[in-house]
């Protein structure tokens, strides 16, 4: 089942997050900043169990962002990455986003869902304000891909 995050989901979602930011696969998330953003985020449920999360970030303008996209190993492919995305592209739709980035290690994953390469310069200087906190900046390999909804 996907469902909006609650509260008493977010030390869940820091695990499964943390675990793919131990890999080098993704950035790690601290409490604070889940609790900060917890109307951001969806989860996927198993059988009461949180195993998978992403979250929708509006940036600017028309502008959404697909952050912290994980889903445990166990419960990977059972679609759940791409429901959890599909819902995502919906949301955005329903607020009236016209276009929604990602900035991710996995650009390959994104394509298959109609995602295509941009210049990080393309951006409103307001998505990187998130940058510049990063232990990885200035030296950042995510790739910024967009899609058009």
């Amino acid at each position: 089942m996907i469902r909006k995050a609650r509260i008493e989901d977010i030390r869940h979602i820091q695990e499964i997050i943390n675990v793919f930011a131990g890999l080098d696969l993704m950035l790690p998330r601290s409490l604070n900043e889940l609790y900060e953003n917890l109307r951001d985020f969806w989860v996927a449920e198993e059988n009461k169990k949180i195993v998978g999360c992403v979250a929708l970030h509006i940036s600017w303008d028309d502008l959404a962002e697909i952050k912290s996209l994980a889903v445990e190993k166990k419960s990977q492919k059972k679609g759940l990455g791409k429901r959890l995305i599909s819902t995502c592209f919906l949301e955005a739709k329903q607020l009236g986003a016209k276009r929604i980035f990602v900035l991710t290690y996995k650009p390959d994953y994104f394509r298959s869902f109609g995602f295509r390469k941009a210049q990080h310069s393309s951006f409103p200087h307001k998505v990187w304000a998130e940058c510049i906190n990063c232990p990885k900046f200035p030296n950042c390999q995510e790739i910024a891909l967009i899609k058009i909804l």
